[in-house]
């Protein structure tokens, strides 16, 4: 029987006892560190024939420390704190969890527009301390929602918006037109989507920035913004500028530049609070997100240990 090592903070901590059921096959799990300091994970990784990986970096150092290992089943989507290369230099398959939290992002995008949009943060902010001045917003069906990105999330934030009757455009390299028009939105460039949208939501993955200084000069008239994808997407420090001269409604997002050391961001700054409302990193986490990604990467964990191809291996 296999020695899983299992560093994800969530790993079965949902409705399913993922630990339970490993022990029960014959399995024995071992816990260590999100953080994947490679001192606190060297005994375990010692004994690992697989790992189901949490959001840490898994390095050469650490896949050199693990002489056993056959996996790394990375817990979520996201690969690239992996060295894919050096895991295939030594035989190690790695593999993800593609679409396990997609609707739980989905759903929380549109919980961050409909906040931006009838500014609840200000709201809530107001009543606790005394004033109950109305704030206008505008109706989500009323809105041209702009999606940057059309993977998973951003079809399921699509999905979504129809049935407010909003209007939907989405720009995706990796699309085609007819792609788009299958999934009934409009496809627009980049620069169309900050021209003509009201809502613009970012779903790209991470490594490039989309909204800067630039394509915030551009824009035709205030909009909302939504980031539930990767803090790097945003240049903080131009979004803060355009928020002061209105450029920018409100903006709403899922994660800040250093995540938990974010509090340095100029995004919150007290003059911003009011239109600026932040998640703690936590839009992929529902009962039922967590049970999927743990079960997904414990059968790609398993396969590989039973010598057969797992469901979602990372090429």
């Amino acid at each position: 029987m296999a020695v899983i090592l299992a560093t994800s903070r969530s790993f079965g901590s949902g409705d399913r006892d993922l630990t339970a059921e490993l022990a029960a096959a014959g399995h024995t799990v071992l816990r260590g560190p999100s953080s994947h300091e490679i001192d606190g994970l060297r005994e375990a990784l010692g004994q690992a024939d697989a790992w189901v990986a949490g959001t840490g970096p898994v390095t050469a150092e650490h896949l050199d420390a693990s002489p056993g290992l056959k996996v790394v089943a990375r817990y979520g989507v996201g690969t690239e704190a992996v060295d894919v290369a050096a895991a295939r230099e030594r035989g190690i398959v790695v593999t993800n969890t593609p679409g396990a939290n997609s609707d739980a992002v989905a759903d929380h995008t549109v919980a961050l527009i409909l906040t931006a949009l009838r500014s609840i943060t200000a709201g809530d902010r107001g009543v606790r301390s005394g004033d109950w001045s109305v704030i206008r917003g505008r109706q989500l069906g009323s809105q041209r929602v702009g999606l940057v990105g059309f993977g998973r999330i951003g079809r399921g934030v699509a999905q979504r918006l129809s049935g407010f009757g909003s209007s939907v455009i989405a720009h995706d390299p990796f699309l085609s037109d007819e792609d788009c028009a299958a999934a009934s939105v409009s496809s627009a460039t980049l620069e169309t989507i900050g021209q003509q949208s009201d809502i613009v939501s970012l779903h790209a993955p991470g490594g490039q920035t989309v909204v800067d200084a630039a394509w915030l000069a551009a824009l035709q008239h205030p909009i909302v913004l939504v980031n539930t994808a990767r803090p790097d997407l945003v240049d903080e420090d131009a979004l803060a500028a355009a928020m002061r001269d209105g450029r920018v409604r409100a903006f709403a997002a899922d994660t800040l530049h250093g995540d938990t050391a974010g509090s340095a961001s100029p995004l919150l700054a007290d003059d911003l609070a009011d239109r600026v409302t932040v998640t703690p990193h936590f839009g992929a986490q529902t009962v039922e997100a967590v049970d999927g990604m743990g079960s997904i990467a414990v059968d790609n964990a398993l396969a590989v240990l039973d010598g057969r191809v797992p469901p979602n291996p990372v090429r």
